[in-house]
């Protein structure tokens, strides 16, 4: 199947379909459409959100986002992405500052869970679409092997196991969380 210029959707039109229960990702206009993924997923995603939360918020460091609230990357043809969790620090997005729609900001650290039906090139490939957009950090979680991969621009892959911790790096200095606390 060929889509044209006339298929394409745009940013607002994909926000749009969200009030109608339409939940998905834009890649160059093309709807993916995004499926609940499961209970392990959500509790991975609370976890780490909540671990993250209690660092950033009493330090005034940014603002947290946690799956559809979505990132546009790309115009005409538009991107959105939905990371499944996202970290804007204050410099990047500065408080007090309302952001309604999709960011048209990068964050600083994008958290990806893989899901059943994602290979590893395909996470790995959108790891790397992060860090070209000017994201900083990327942890990609794998449950079914109890291990992170660690992206950052211009260095290898670095993968954490359950024996680990992630820490933040710079984009969130001092933070850190063990492995096997998020994936239980």
């Amino acid at each position: 199947m060929t889509v044209t210029a006339t298929n394409l959707l745009t940013a607002d039109e994909l926000l749009a379909l969200y009030s109608q229960g339409v939940r998905g990702e834009l890649i160059r206009g093309v709807l993916t459409e995004v499926n609940p993924v499961g209970q392990e997923h959500g509790e991975i995603v609370t976890s780490l959100v909540l671990a993250l939360g209690n660092f950033v918020k009493p330090r005034g460091l940014g603002r947290l986002t946690a799956s559809d609230a979505g990132v546009w990357l790309e115009r005409d043809p538009d991107t959105v992405r939905e990371p499944d969790i996202a970290f804007f620090s204050a410099e990047r997005i500065p408080p007090g500052v309302r952001v309604t729609g999709y960011s048209e900001i990068a964050p600083d650290l994008v958290v990806e869970i893989v899901s059943p039906s994602d290979s590893r090139r395909e996470v790995h490939d959108k790891a790397r679409m992060w860090l070209s957009h000017g994201v900083r950090l990327v942890w990609v979680v794998h449950p079914d092997d109890r291990t992170v991969d660690v992206h950052r621009p211009g260095q290898p892959v670095v993968t954490r196991t359950a024996a680990d911790a992630l820490d933040g790096a710079d984009v969130l200095p001092g933070f850190t969380y063990a492995v096997s606390a998020m994936l239980g």
